[in-house]
């Protein structure tokens, strides 16, 4: 119910356009690092050819990057809204 609120507080305000450049940033910024994780990885694999290993450590990278970012996303957004609403 907290959410909803203020999101429809957010919107009479104007605020959603703030929300959705964080997002944005944030998604551009998890592709760039995605993208040179894996040309990183991939050119190790080339090298050591040790590609199992390789696959094992992109995947820990990429879900660890986006569980940090879909918990900054939320805190951002939960912090605005309770400042909004308060």
């Amino acid at each position: 119910m907290l959410i909803q609120k203020g999101i429809k507080v957010a919107v009479a305000k104007g605020e959603v356009v703030v929300v959705v450049v964080v997002v944005v940033v944030v998604v551009v910024v998890v592709v760039v690092v995605v993208v040179v994780v894996v040309v990183v990885t991939a050119a190790a694999a080339v090298v050591v050819k040790a590609v199992e290993i390789v696959i094992i450590v992109e995947v820990l990278v990429v879900v660890i990057l986006v569980v940090v970012v879909v918990v900054v996303v939320v805190v951002v957004i939960i912090e605005e809204l309770e400042e909004k609403l308060s």
